[in-house]
């Protein structure tokens, strides 16, 4: 492709755009990845500090202020567990829409490739065509002025011929003969 042609550019755009989507695809990805391991490692751990505050509250009153304490800390992590599922549903949400946009451009990429091939093929058939016009005229000429022309300077160059020889003073006769030696010529 020829870099002063609009569509050597927008090819190479569309192809920026698309490597940024998927980028941005992976980072999402990435954090979605990270989020779900957290929230997985505060389920477990909600599910470990349960049965110790259960069993805390059961020993004593001074237990039980520690149960308390648990409990308001399992509360939080509860919390915080809440806001990275929602997170994550943000972040799979995103990274549908992302997929979508990067079909999108995809779809776009390959209708502009298709219409690039039209084009060159166009153009092709265009060479093509102007190739066997210029073929058939350069025969033509060939055929019916340049060989016509040889014939008629070839004619004329007769005819000229032929008018010398008419035309021509007569020769002088020769009067003597002439030795070999004279006649030589060096």
């Amino acid at each position: 492709m020829n870099p002063n042609e609009p569509l050597f550019w927008l090819v190479i755009i569309t192809a920026i755009i698309a490597v940024s989507f998927l980028v941005i695809a992976a980072a999402m990805v990435a954090m979605a990845v990270l989020v779900n391991r957290t929230v997985k490692t505060v389920n477990r751990l909600e599910e470990k500090l349960d049965p110790l505050i259960n069993r805390a509250s059961a020993i004593s009153e001074q237990a039980q202020g520690i149960a308390v304490q648990g409990r308001q800390i399992a509360e939080q992590f509860n919390v915080m567990s809440g806001h990275l599922s929602t997170a994550t549903g943000h972040l799979a949400e995103s990274t549908a829409l992302i997929k979508e946009e990067v079909r999108g451009i995809m779809n776009l990429a390959d209708e502009t490739a298709v219409m690039a091939r039209e084009k060159v093929e166009l153009v092709s058939r265009a060479i093509d065509s102007t190739h066997d016009r210029v073929a058939t005229t350069t025969e033509f000429i060939q055929t019916k002025v340049i060989e016509p022309a040889r014939e008629l300077a070839a004619i004329l160059a007769g005819v000229r011929r032929g008018l010398e020889v008419l035309v021509s003073p007569q020769p002088k006769p020769i009067d003597r003969s002439y030795g070999d030696e004279e006649l030589f010529i060096g």
